[in-house]
């Protein structure tokens, strides 16, 4: 669909963003809705345990907004992870909206598909163990961040 938009014959192929900020564009569009409902459900589970203490507090709905996504800061963490997952181990759109052009618009992942179809599996295997590392030092952050912030503030 987004290639679809973006072509020069199609509605905002004006643009001119196909190969480029296309690919930014497709993997929004690929993460945004998994990290919303994550979010929303997060979000959802703690306000039914504090609902009933913020009617009482009559705390705006503003005010308990700002709480809740404080009081769920670090489940939230996970939602972002999910997303970055979602978007590292994306194949497909940036290979058709991004052309997997060298030097240019070629991700790790796609250069993995594109080793591994040209014989390369040294190569191809490299590839995925350093993108496996970027995944798990990601990760391990998170993890070192999280473990921080909970002593210093609960």
């Amino acid at each position: 669909m987004v290639y679809l938009l973006l072509s020069r014959t199609g509605p905002l192929g004006v643009w001119g963003w196909l190969f480029t900020k296309g690919m930014i564009l497709a993997q929004t569009l690929l993460t945004t809705p998994l990290i919303a409902a994550l979010s929303r459900q997060i979000l959802e589970d703690s306000w039914r345990i504090h609902r009933d203490s913020f009617m009482a507090l009559r705390l705006p709905r503003m005010a308990s907004l700002k709480w809740l996504i404080w009081d769920c800061r670090f489940s939230l963490t996970i939602a972002v992870l999910a997303g970055l997952a979602r978007a590292i181990s994306e194949v497909g759109a940036v290979m058709i909206v991004g052309g997997n052009i060298d030097q240019s618009t070629r991700t790790m992942t796609t250069a993995i598909a594109l080793e591994t179809s040209k014989g390369d599996l040294p190569l191809a295997l490299a590839l995925g163990i350093v993108l496996l590392g970027i995944v798990l030092l990601a990760n391990l952050f998170t993890f070192v961040v999280r473990q921080i912030a909970e002593r210093r503030y609960g």
